[in-house]
């Protein structure tokens, strides 16, 4: 498997990734551990050495999971964990906490969780505009020297806000929504991490499963299953995203005997430094992974992607509607709150 460095940190990884959000369950229907181990144990033998989680993921669910699946048979040895700080909740309200101290706290919680001594890349995973990007960006530089961490990223973070947070920190990776479908970040996070050397982690490789080919429209999502709430996943638009899915598996198939997972996830290693997430709740969701390797796509085929796209969604949607609350709720300066408290 392709394999990129995480900026300008020793840690070498592959260049897919196992996203473990839907692995812990919360807003995605429940979990299963047993299968959820068994998927994380079969990406390490399939080559997907980089493992991604993060402590609101189940509200330390995946985590515990991730730990678990890596303990035994020297996984943790071939395994790089990504996992993120800077997220709390009380009471399942979620919000961002990015001080100091909560970090700190953030960090030994996901270090037992993860049955680990160290983590090779921890994320802050939404900013936090009522704290200084500097502070929380001193605070992990200086879990690096430490060794409790290895590499350090943001994710969700702009420009100007990267600028801030590498005043006082080395910053190695950047993790933004990035698909077929939402594609921001090439306005400005993307050049920005090609010109300042930062590897990029796309999640939502499929877009939360849009691009998988196994959606239809009389898919159902129950319970708390987040897609509920994405307005890609209702109504009219729904039908515009499906019929875009319907073209360019035809495009993959015809033009390189591929799915159009494959062709999504291909499409996103093709942008840069980059690494594809790509979330998984049994083994054999992995399987396509055969089809992604040793190929490129073509100019000529990513103009007729472009053109699909443009024909297709009348209105393209952002990943907005993921952003957790801006502000701190009264009380969360008690000894332990949100994470730490888990």
């Amino acid at each position: 498997m392709e394999q990129i460095a995480i900026g300008r940190s020793s840690v070498q990884t592959s260049r897919i990734g196992l996203g473990t959000w839907a692995i812990g369950g919360w807003q995605w229907g429940g979990t299963d551990e047993a299968a959820s181990i068994a998927t994380i144990r079969s990406a390490v033998e399939r080559g997907i050495t980089l493992i991604d989680t993060a402590p609101i993921y189940g509200f330390g669910r995946s985590e515990e999971i991730v730990g678990k699946a890596l303990a035994e048979g020297g996984l943790r040895q071939r395994a790089q964990i990504a996992t993120k700080v800077g997220l709390a909740w009380r009471d399942k309200v979620i919000y961002r906490d990015s001080r100091p101290a909560p970090i700190r706290r953030e960090i030994e919680a996901s270090l037992r969780r993860l049955r680990t001594d160290v983590i090779d890349l921890c994320q802050v995973h939404w900013p936090d505009l009522e704290t200084p990007f500097a502070e929380t960006a001193d605070t992990l530089e200086a879990l690096r020297r430490a060794g409790k961490i290895r590499a350090v990223g943001v994710s969700n973070f702009s420009p100007p806000q990267m600028d801030e947070f590498r005043t006082a920190a080395q910053l190695d990776a950047v993790q933004s929504p990035y698909n077929l479908f939402e594609r921001e970040i090439e306005a400005d996070v993307l050049p920005y991490a090609a010109r300042e050397g930062l590897t990029v982690l796309a999640y939502g490789a499929l877009c939360r499963g849009l691009l998988s080919g196994r959606m239809r429209l009389t898919t159902k999502f129950e319970g708390d299953d987040v897609r509920k709430m994405d307005p890609k996943f209702q109504g009219e638009r729904f039908s515009q995203y499906l019929a875009a899915v319907e073209e360019l598996q035809r495009l993959a198939r015809e033009r390189f005997g591929k799915s159009v997972l494959a062709l999504a996830v291909r499409w996103v290693l093709d942008q840069g430094p980059t690494i594809a997430l790509w979330g998984a709740r049994n083994p054999g969701q992995l399987d396509p992974l055969a089809e992604i390797e040793g190929w490129r796509i073509d100019e000529a085929s990513r103009e007729e992607i472009d053109a699909i796209l443009k024909r297709c969604i009348r209105e393209p949607l952002s990943a907005d509607f993921l952003a957790p609350r801006a502000r701190r709720p009264a009380g969360v300066d008690l000894p332990e709150s949100g994470a730490a408290a888990s």
